[in-house]
């Protein structure tokens, strides 16, 4: 006979009481996923340098359009609290002073993928998408590739397109175009 067991889901709040009371610390490099508490991959020099450049970048592309927020929670539902690479928002002079951005604040989100590709495509992608994210674009740092997926229905991006070097990837929800090559650099190396 199989003995069934019965996980805990955590909650939002949940998650936050274990904070104030000291059971995660600030040192804690971890995100609530479906009620789970799952530890995040350290961030590695490649991978900050990409964070970095790309948020100087859709800064000075998009200005006060938008609010460009680095590895910095959304509140997708009541369990689950992703810290996307980069979460580009809507514009708020307060900068969500009292709550973390919900999806229908959400513009784009991107995921640098150095170590953790396999994890944002087949965890955090589908999740996005349930909440109809309208654009993710998972930069795949060891083939250089921006992967932009589109068209959310159903749970499902209906929309893929891979970028390369040489490419321009086009974001339709806040209109502007970013080369490829900006995003890796001239000398990135693997």
């Amino acid at each position: 006979m199989a003995v069934q067991t019965q996980r805990k889901l955590f909650t939002v709040n949940d998650y936050y009481k274990m904070a104030e009371v000291g059971i995660l610390d600030g040192e804690d490099r971890v995100e609530l996923i479906h009620g789970e508490i799952l530890k995040m991959s350290p961030i590695n020099s490649p991978h900050a340098k990409i964070v970095a450049r790309l948020t100087r970048i859709l800064n000075a592309i998009l200005g006060e359009r938008a609010l460009v927020r680095g590895q910095c929670p959304i509140q997708i539902d009541e369990y689950s609290e992703p810290e996307p690479d980069l979460s580009i928002v809507a514009f708020q002079i307060e900068e969500y002073e009292d709550q973390h951005p919900r999806p229908e604040d959400v513009y784009l989100l991107i995921e640098a993928s150095d170590t953790t590709l396999h994890r944002d495509r087949k965890l955090k992608l589908p999740m996005y998408a349930e909440v109809a994210i309208p654009e993710v674009w998972i930069l795949d740092m060891k083939n250089q590739i921006v992967e932009v997926y589109t068209k959310p229905e159903n749970g499902q991006y209906q929309a893929l397109l891979k970028a390369q070097k040489g490419d321009t990837l086009h974001c339709t929800s806040l209109a502007f175009e970013l080369e490829v090559e900006r995003i890796f650099g001239r000398k990135y190396t693997k």
